[in-house]
């Protein structure tokens, strides 16, 4: 009888200690927390080896700990790799992988090479290219450019987005790019 007694106190005791930290791991973070977090995911984001000006990468972090991966990588490792870094980082609880890769095509390839060279290669816009990390992403799925990413003015915008459209083959252009002193006065 004594054994049984103990044995379900044990189980009660346990039970209690289970659902406590089950408890404290689901709490919010706070403010503090989260712009850490927010920064060391943008860090590892970018600093990924195969990340670069075809591939778009976004997230948000939510306050229970979850991160969500966004946007569209050019090849499938990044996909992975994106979600291997976040999940080491201290406070993130899950990761939500919705990152797209991009579908392999010659056309889509050559489309690539002939936008990055008309928007780089434009003088206005050569000072973007110098970046470790372009700020001007081109996105190519199925004949359709994107432009993602932010420039300094809004003239720098409308150039990038003419010189996309001067390639031939492109079935549209989205111009998508966000401009930073429009930024700056919100």
């Amino acid at each position: 009888m004594k054994k049984l007694l103990s044995g379900v106190l044990a189980a009660v005791v346990i039970c209690s200690v289970v659902q406590f930290a089950g408890a404290q791991a689901s709490s919010p973070l706070d403010q503090k927390s989260l712009a850490r977090i927010y920064k060391e995911v943008r860090h590892e984001l970018v600093m990924l080896p195969f990340y670069g000006v075809f591939d778009n990468l976004s997230y948000k972090v939510d306050a229970d700990g979850t991160v969500t991966l966004l946007g569209q990588v050019a090849r499938p490792v990044l996909k992975s790799d994106a979600e291997n870094v976040v999940k080491k980082i201290e406070g993130v609880d899950r990761v939500v992988n919705n990152i797209e890769v991009l579908p392999t095509s010659f056309q889509d390839d050559r489309i690539r090479r002939d936008v990055y060279r008309v928007i780089y290669g434009n003088p206005a816009l050569s000072e973007y290219q110098v970046r470790a990390v372009p700020p001007i992403h081109i996105i190519v799925k199925n004949g359709s450019v994107t432009l993602e990413g932010v420039v300094a003015r809004t003239m720098d915008k409308q150039i990038a987005g003419v010189q996309a459209n001067s390639v031939p083959g492109i079935f549209s252009v989205t111009n998508n790019l966000v401009v930073e002193e429009d930024e700056k006065k919100k």
